[in-house]
């Protein structure tokens, strides 16, 4: 639903695509739509953003979400061809060890790999946590070396 100027732009829009005989569908409008609010300076940063994106300090979610956010903006992925290099280019960005542990499986569904690293990534955490009880539990359990000898005088 469009607005006071934006509905103006989009009749007179509508008028010139309707004369040229051109089948307005979702594509057609979102192509237009950008190139009049969506400034191709702003578009060409946001595609750098996006070449540029790296896990970071993100955690899986944000960096998939961000990804996902970024890539409408890079005119390779809009395509259901690009799944293939979608995949690719999130996976090297992922942390290192994420990377290992996911990259031999050659997932080339996006949202499978997506779903793959938030496993990952939630199993690891469990695993750390686990490994944190222990080692607190044994230390807990540890006395102190020289109390048990000063007990042994008494």
């Amino acid at each position: 639903m469009l607005a006071s100027e934006a509905d103006d732009w989009w009749m007179e829009t509508r008028h010139k695509l309707d004369g040229a005989g051109t089948i307005v569908t979702w594509a057609v409008f979102s192509r237009e739509f950008s190139r009049k609010y969506f400034l191709k300076d702003v578009r060409g940063k946001k595609e750098i953003e996006f070449l540029e994106l790296k896990q970071g300090d993100f955690s899986r979610i944000e960096y998939a979400a961000k990804f996902v956010e970024l890539a409408k903006y890079y005119p390779h992925y809009k395509e259901a061809t690009a799944e293939f290099s979608k995949c690719i280019k999130f996976e090297n960005g992922l942390h290192p060890e994420i990377k290992r542990a996911i990259g031999y499986q050659k997932i080339r569904r996006f949202m499978e790999l997506v779903d793959c690293c938030r496993i990952y990534e939630e199993d690891n955490k469990a695993h750390y946590k686990i490994m944190n009880e222990r080692r607190r539990k044994q230390h807990q359990n540890c006395g102190k070396p020289y109390s048990a000898l000063a007990d042994k005088g008494k």
